[in-house]
């Protein structure tokens, strides 16, 4: 990918469901494009759709109609193997809840997925010990998940998702569990860690203070994307 190229671009992007003897519209005609570097905060009201437009752009759910494009590849027409391929190592996602697997440590578990990639464990475990030093958890890192608090978590979550040498990060409510101080340091170090790494991230977010910290804000409203 070029520094030209859109970590991700939606384009004519539609997504319905059948509901009774008509459908039920929640996207129409949306575009959307977040280029490396770039953090974009996805506002709107709960039940807008942002969940959804997530999923779509992370390949888990097909769109109705439109385009999906990860470094410029079209990724409508692939197939399950391929998205997955692309999912593990093009995409990194962070959820409001961790789901770190809790048998495993810190550390163990921002290698796991490296594994999985194909990466060799002792390049996987020093990427992971990186990412763990790096979002100030280096006194933690051989701790469970049960042992670290929320905020802790959240971070080991993060430095999960970025494991891999993502082209496009994915976040839904990444603090929306945390209390306010924790939320903003968890924010403010997520945001840090992105520009570092220099990938693309479209971050949906309730908090409009956090979302004035990104680089630019969009608004889904009425299945419509508004830029601010």
């Amino acid at each position: 990918m070029t520094s030209m190229t859109p970590a991700l671009e939606l384009r004519g992007l539609a997504r319905s469901f059948a509901e009774g003897k008509g459908k039920l519209e929640i996207f129409k005609d949306l575009d959307l494009t977040v280029r490396p570097g770039e953090i974009v905060a996805l506002v709107g009201q709960s039940g807008s759709g942002k969940s959804s437009l997530l999923h779509i752009a992370g390949l888990l759910e097909a769109p109705t109609a439109g385009e999906v494009l990860i470094a410029g590849q079209n990724c409508a027409s692939l197939d399950d193997t391929a998205r997955t391929r692309i999912r593990r190592i093009g995409i990194g996602f962070v959820y409001q809840f961790h789901h770190l697997l809790p048998e495993f440590s810190a550390i163990e578990n921002v290698v796991i997925p490296q594994l999985i990639a194909g990466t060799p464990k002792k390049a996987a475990t020093d990427r992971a010990r990186e990412l763990l030093v790096r979002m100030g958890l280096e006194p933690r890192i051989e701790h469970r998940p049960s042992e670290l608090s929320g905020g802790e978590q959240q971070r080991v979550a993060i430095a999960r998702a970025l494991a891999n040498r993502p082209l496009l990060l994915l976040a839904d409510e990444p603090t929306g569990n945390l209390d306010p101080s924790t939320a903003a340091r968890v924010h403010e170090e997520l945001l840090r860690l992105i520009s570092e790494e220099g990938l693309g991230a479209l971050v949906a977010t309730h908090n409009h203070e956090l979302a004035r910290g990104m680089s630019r804000i969009a608004r889904l409203e009425q299945g419509r994307i508004f830029e601010d």
